[in-house]
């Protein structure tokens, strides 16, 4: 079977293998170029970021390395298959299903099945396989003469899901469910169908997957948000269905390259929003690796190619290295006694990205570019590992990390340290013991409690903490932007390790606030927070925390908290309840400002507000799509509704019986007066492109924070008395303008004129930094670039580095998204530049 594959033999993860320093191979990573493979005891897995290669055999000697190609990129769930006696009955064949293949395809998918069967017995040897191949049956008959994009048949794709979770050592029903993940979406078939055939369990594990295609939503954020609350909901009781759509996730992404550019990129981008963070937070470190590297491919091909192809130029220095820390290392390990097995690895493609991207470095600096890992026998043996590898190689502070005793958030344990050997060249170690690298490698899925015991023990169930706390904040978080703003936040945390005074252990994200530490001992503390003590000294409350820091919180009955939090809190358990509170006052006040402003407005048309009845305001308020007086009057205080147009609902042609004497001084009266000339003279150039859904008396305006521009994502926020200000969806002042979502208003980019052709397009400022190499020529070389795309220049400054670089910034006038990437790509592709990225603020 064909699948997708990363396309440079430069990407992946790197395995290298020793056996007693005697033997080399090299096998193929995730991009299908080669890896070398060295092994100590056992053969090899890749580190928790890294998915990993079966352990193979190494031939030859160090001099002889043979390569063969496998069917499988680094990082996939590879397995030995046994040889148990398992075949094909009658019905599970495939042939029917895929009339018009070639008989060699048939008879693949039909060996890929038994394949399956097989995985399952040699992980779950007392599993029922009946289940399995009743659903598989099934899926043949639902899915027949149903194709791919690819024109592969499609029942391929669940039978490779099923794999994949066969490979995770998954139980039967969830491969069951694995194989018809796509049935209730794609063919006729219901879930109360699903679950005669085969049980509750299988149908409630389906239903999660499934897609809300049946359901209208406003825009795509909120059908995607929808799709993903609605999946961790059922995910909170049964793991399982993430686990599947993980490995849903995975094959499609292995498959992208059938489908349309635009396609490509808003799944990969997708991947790395969501799916890949969310295997992180489960702990699943290969498949978290190998849906990164995957995606990384469609959403930046070019960062790709240039990271790939700086990684190239160091493999062969870089594993000579590692061969010959390797070999010092495994005898230092004899020579002392500790059992234990040594891997390597060079950083994957994606990983390498991000460090680049935040540090401003070249590749050759990463620290951990090159990475031993050491698997022990018991928890002594690493720390007395640890101790060994600090008198063989200097130890670079601040590096040291220890996992074991305080793991992180998603059940995470090594102990992590950098070192420096003779050269120069920095490697980092991670030393853990067999059952942490499982958890590392295959995380929740090494842990839940559908195993083949049904004792759960306490520590199975602390691994679903973070799932159920999920339950807790989604409830009070009805938009769906805010949802998936506050899951992204949350799945990707970076922890520092605070204690309270009693020694109690408070794990919070990295730059956590006093604030958040309160929080996160109780909903209470945090809301009368009034002073906070850091290792015994007083500290402003928005002090940064760090590793073993003692904090002690001063709180006052009475208190409340502050909007300004909001500006330094961290953790979404804090910006929730801070919100939530903010939200509730925030309403009743504008409920009370909305009904003066109405009361107001009625006496200057001489209307008696006391003759309608609360029906009377909830007709009012559906035809503005809300439900209720109080939504209704909360709009009107909130500036988003015109308290004008309310009255003329509740009594047509009640506003037009005489002029007002003077305007209103509120967003809904005063602009709606004026013309277009003032518009553009108050407000700028860029209002003309934008529009409000369903309203024709709101200004509206970029907001400066971020600068939106034609294309982008953009959301609108209702300020009192200066119109609509226009955010990119992505400007980090939206997490905390928007968390009043009756305050939120949708705006979308207007449509171009009819007679566009002869006027010039719409443009708008925006400004990009390079960083590049100091030589002659580089300035001239990027302003031809500018000049040949027609693009207009309006400033440029450019200055050296400290490290001998140089930093050159450009304000030019783009016309929308498309046109800006161009330029970004064409500049990117000048020798000697290192980085091309977009200031949002002008």
């Amino acid at each position: 079977m064909a699948i997708d594959r990363p396309g440079s033999p430069k990407a992946g993860g790197e395995m290298f293998d020793v056996t007693g320093g005697a033997g080399v191979a090299t096998v193929p990573d995730a991009a299908g170029g080669s890896s070398t493979v060295v092994s100590s005891e056992a053969g090899i897995e890749m580190e928790a970021a890294l998915p990993a290669v079966a352990p193979m055999q190494p031939v030859g000697s160090p001099e002889a390395i043979a390569i063969r190609d496998l069917d499988e990129p680094s990082g996939s769930f590879t397995g030995a298959v046994p040889q148990a006696e398992i075949s094909l009955r009658e019905g599970e064949s495939a042939a029917k299903n895929l009339s018009g293949f070639s008989e060699s395809d048939v008879r693949e998918v039909d060996e890929n099945f038994v394949r399956l069967l097989r995985t399952v017995r040699e992980n779950r040897p007392h599993d029922d396989l009946e289940i399995i191949r009743k659903a598989w049956s099934f899926c043949l008959q639902q899915h027949e003469g149903q194709k791919r994009r690819s024109g592969e048949a499609y029942v391929i794709h669940p039978l490779e899901v099923g794999q994949l979770l066969a490979e995770l050592k998954m139980d039967s029903t969830a491969i069951a469910a694995g194989l018809l993940h796509d049935a209730v979406e794609d063919t006729d078939v219901t879930s109360p169908e699903i679950a005669v055939k085969f049980g509750e369990q299988v149908a409630h594990i389906v239903e999660g997957v499934t897609k809300l295609d049946k359901i209208k939503f406003a825009n795509r954020e909120d059908h995607q948000a929808e799709n993903i609350r609605k999946m961790l909901l059922a995910m909170v009781t049964d793991v399982r269905v993430v686990i599947i759509k993980l490995a849903d996730r995975l094959h499609n992404m292995r498959t992208l390259k059938h489908l349309p550019v635009e396609k490509q990129q808003k799944i990969a981008r997708e991947t790395l929003d969501i799916y890949a963070p969310l295997a992180h937070r489960l702990g699943m470190g290969k498949l978290r690796g190998e849906l990164e590297d995957l995606a990384f491919r469609y959403t930046d091909p070019y960062a790709y190619e240039q990271v790939s192809t700086e990684v190239d130029a160091l493999r062969g220095e870089g594993e000579t290295f590692l061969h010959k820390v390797v070999k010092e290392l495994e005898e230092k390990l004899r020579e002392h006694g500790i059992k234990g097995r040594v891997e390597s690895r060079i950083k994957r493609l994606y990983s390498i990205q991000q460090k680049l991207s935040t540090q401003k470095i070249p590749v050759d600096q990463v620290y951990d570019l090159f990475a031993l890992r050491v698997i022990c026998n018991s928890v002594q043996d690493c720390y007395a590992l640890l101790g060994l590898l600090h008198s063989i190689w200097r130890p670079v502070p601040g590096r040291i990390k220890d996992f074991i005793a305080m793991p992180r958030s998603n059940g995470y344990q090594s102990l992590h340290t950098t070192l420096i050997a003779p050269g120069g060249h920095q490697f980092e170690v991670q030393i853990r013991t067999e059952d942490m690298h499982r958890i590392a490698e295959e995380g929740i899925a090494a842990h839940w409690k559908y195993k083949a015991s049904d004792n759960v023990t306490a520590k199975d169930e602390q691994r679903l903490v973070w799932v159920r706390q999920m339950l807790d904040w989604q409830r009070e978080m009805s938009d769906p932007n805010e949802f998936m703003s506050t899951l992204k936040m949350d799945m990707y945390p970076e922890e520092v390790y605070t204690f309270t005074p009693k020694g109690k252990v408070v794990v919070l994200p990295k730059d956590a606030s006093p604030i958040d530490f309160a929080y996160a001992i109780h909903t209470e503390v945090g809301n009368t927070t009034t002073g906070a003590k850091v290792n015994g000294r007083i500290v402003p409350l928005r002090t940064r925390l760090r590793n073993g820091d003692i904090v002690e919180i001063s709180t006052q009955a009475g208190h409340a908290p502050s909007r300004d939090w909001l500006s330094f809190t961290k953790s979404s358990r804090a910006r929730n309840k801070i919100k939530h509170w903010l939200n509730e006052h925030q309403r009743e006040r504008a409920i009370e400002i909305g009904r003066k402003l109405l009361e107001r407005e009625a006496r200057k048309y001489k209307m008696v507000l006391s003759k309608y009845h609360e029906a009377d305001y909830d007709k009012v308020a559906s035809e503005y799509g809300l439900g209720t007086q109080a939504e209704l009057l909360a709009g009107i205080g909130f500036g988003k509704y015109s308290s004008r147009q309310v009255l003329n609902k509740l009594e047509p042609g009640s506003t037009l019986a005489a002029e007002p004497v003077a305007p209103e001084g509120g967003v809904g009266n005063a602009i709606g007066q004026m013309s277009d000339a003032v518009k553009r003279v108050f407000f700028g150039k860029g209002s003309d492109s934008l529009q409000v859904e369903g309203q024709d008396d709101l200004l509206v305006y970029r907001a400066r924070c971020c600068n939106p521009i034609r294309g982008e994502e953009i959301v609108g926020y209702v300020t009192r008395g200066k119109g609509v200000a226009v955010h990119a969806r992505s400007c980090p002042n939206v997490q905390n303008l928007l968390y009043e979502s009756d305050r939120r208003i949708q705006v979308e980019w207007s449509s171009p004129p009819a007679e566009a052709g002869a006027v010039k397009a719409q443009t708008y400022p925006v400004k990009l930094t390079v960083l590049c190499d100091d030589r002659t020529g580089m300035l001239k070389e990027f302003t031809a670039i500018i000049s040949d795309d027609g693009t207009n220049i309006r400033s440029v400054d450019s200055k050296p580095t400290a490290d001998g670089n140089a930093i050159v910034d450009f304000v030019v006038e783009t016309v929308d998204v498309r046109h800006l990437n161009r330029l970004v790509l064409n500049l990117r592709k000048v020798p000697g530049v290192r980085d091309v990225h977009r200031v949002t603020k002008i």
